[in-house]
């Protein structure tokens, strides 16, 4: 009879545990829901629920490919500041994969000068053009601004075989006409050219529509387009007989990633 006794009350104990946790569990999700319905009727009476965000993400230009991280401060509910530190490669039209039968060489792209690496700092305004009818919603909103540009350019070199052994040797170096006509023996490494690094500044105009379809509004999910003009200090090499340019315009699609805070 005790041991009986003893079995029902540790089942009681239990039973009464694991509804007090489910209960638990079930307020904080409730909690949650309310904390986020507020939050969205917050947004469609004009309040700031989010004050600031990061976020960053990837994208891919018509001319190249790169990586950004982005800081907002909201100004009101329809206007943010965007502090964005961007960095990509940019690449010529022309370039193509050049590869020797003759002897063995790796693929490299005949006539390049230089790795092209715009380093851009700036800020936009961005102003929402169409709210989220709700949490689960897409919000539009307009980007619009630029900054400062680091051109960082890298000397493509290739190694090349001399009387006195393989080399490295690039479009301005003294035996540059080794450099176009070989014997090739293997193109540049991710290590080639850093001690050689030029840096050529500019500046740069960025306009955009963001489309951010994230689930609930502390989280960021977002594609965005858009179009990017350039402007250098001095014309930039980048392939041998190819004219050299100040000006470079281009249009992009980025994907973001990231969350927003109080």
């Amino acid at each position: 009879m005790k041991k009986l006794c003893f079995i029902v009350f540790v089942l009681f104990v239990s039973n009464h545990l694991y509804a007090q946790r489910s209960d638990t569990t079930l307020s904080r999700k409730e909690l949650r829901e309310i904390r986020l319905n507020e939050m969205a009727k917050a947004e469609e009476e004009g309040l700031i629920t989010n004050r600031r965000h990061i976020a960053g993400g990837v994208k891919l230009t018509t001319d190249g490919y790169g990586a950004f991280l982005e800081i907002g401060r909201a100004q009101s509910i329809k206007r943010s500041l965007l502090f964005q530190l961007e960095i990509t490669e940019k690449k010529h039209p022309k370039e193509d994969k050049f590869f020797d039968p003759n002897i063995t060489v790796e693929p490299f792209i005949y006539g390049k000068i230089n790795y092209f690496y715009p380093v851009k700092l700036g800020v936009q305004q961005q102003f929402l053009l169409g709210n989220k009818g709700n949490r689960n919603g897409v919000q539009i909103t307009g980007n619009v601004g630029g900054g400062l540009i680091v051109g960082l350019l890298r000397p493509y070199l290739l190694k090349v075989r001399k009387s006195s052994g393989d080399e490295f040797v690039g479009y301005d170096s003294p035996d540059s006409t080794l450099f176009l006509q070989g014997p090739y023996y293997a193109a540049p490494n991710l290590g080639t050219g850093w001690n050689q690094l030029k840096v050529t500044p500019g500046v740069y105009l960025k306009p955009a529509i963001r489309f951010d379809y994230g689930k609930f509004n502390e989280l960021i999910s977002a594609i965005e387009v858009g179009v990017i003009g350039e402007y250098y200090s001095k014309k930039i090499p980048q392939m041998v007989y190819q004219e050299d340019k100040k000006f470079f315009f281009s249009g992009y699609v980025a994907i973001i990633f990231g969350k927003r805070k109080n």
